[in-house]
């Protein structure tokens, strides 16, 4: 069979479609942003521009599937679909599933391992100190914030060495020169194509095309990234530290059925287009999690703040 035909049969049909859809989009955003821009529309290519920055959110969750090695049958080509994916956004393949991978591992484990919405301090600590975390969470959720601690994750990745890095975080378990290697050049054709729009098309097309629709992607990421975990329940059943919720069509569509949360997570291996068809319900002892039927209710709920712990003395 000629090579293109094996590539081809190895993308499962409707990841075909999806990945046709997906940087069609990008493409069509990305080319009336420049067209806006390059003959003065005046403001014209704002629209344009938040709408790829939404839609960042879609190429992101491409890079999810390729973390969970869903997107094709043979390695390569699944995880060059993947980084093709999520070069607009900079986030190497390789370091998104090692971190991604933590967080099916220890999501919620106990209140220091993958739990983003609780903090410990001191039974000891004052008003202020006591005050820091909810500075932190609406700064992280509502502000852009968790974009950032993402972004500094890719950084420790990409430039510490993985035995010293080990040190810092349990997401590095097994983390290697060579994935190393391999991350800094998934970051380096992004920030290549960065550079070459930058300079073929001038600073201003950049903003338009590139610079805005990080800004919105890093408000859009960071407002819904915790939204499924959110005050869930805590402890060695990790797979259960979730909640699905109900989702309009077109929610769906964007975040390829990450609505239903707790049957990804019950189920990692299932394909997006799978996940409304093996609906994982969870156990007696989570149902809990389920305190919000929408997804657009998950989102909001996160404005009542941080769970504040205190440490054992």
């Amino acid at each position: 069979m000629p090579m293109p035909l094996r590539l081809l049969h190895a993308v499962p049909p409707p990841n075909r479609r999806m990945l046709i859809e997906s940087m069609a989009v990008f493409i069509v955003l990305f080319v009336a942003s420049a067209q806006a821009t390059g003959v003065d529309l005046r403001g014209l290519w704002v629209p344009a521009a938040i709408a790829q920055g939404f839609w960042f959110q879609r190429l992101y969750v491409v890079g999810h599937e390729a973390a969970h090695r869903r997107l094709a049958s043979t390695a390569r080509l699944n995880d060059a679909l993947g980084q093709l994916a999520l070069l607009p956004i900079l986030v190497p393949v390789n370091v998104f599933r090692a971190i991604h991978r933590f967080h099916h591992r220890a999501n919620r484990l106990h209140a220091n391992s993958a739990a983003l919405d609780v903090y410990v301090v001191s039974p000891h600590a004052g008003r202020i100190r006591r005050a820091v975390p909810w500075v932190l969470w609406y700064l992280a959720v509502f502000c852009g914030g968790w974009f950032v601690h993402g972004l500094v994750s890719v950084v420790l990745f990409l430039f510490v060495p993985p035995r010293f890095a080990r040190h810092i975080s349990p997401a590095f378990a097994g983390w290697t020169g060579s994935d190393q290697r391999r991350a800094v050049g998934g970051f380096a054709l992004g920030l290549a194509l960065h550079v070459a729009v930058y300079t073929g098309l001038g600073p201003t097309s950049w903003w338009a095309c590139l610079g805005v629709p990080l800004l919105v992607f890093a408000w859009v990421y960071s407002l819904q990234l915790y939204a499924y975990h959110y005050r869930t329940t805590m402890g060695p059943a990790v797979r259960f530290h979730v909640r699905s919720v109900r989702a309009s069509r077109l929610t769906r569509w964007w975040l390829l059925e990450l609505p239903s949360h707790a049957t990804h997570h019950g189920q990692p291996g299932l394909p997006w287009y799978e996940l409304r068809l093996h609906k994982t319900p969870l156990p007696p002892a989570h149902k809990a999690n389920e305190n919000v039927d929408t997804w657009i209710g998950a989102v909001a709920q996160q404005i009542l703040g941080p769970t504040i712990v205190e440490s054992q003395p």
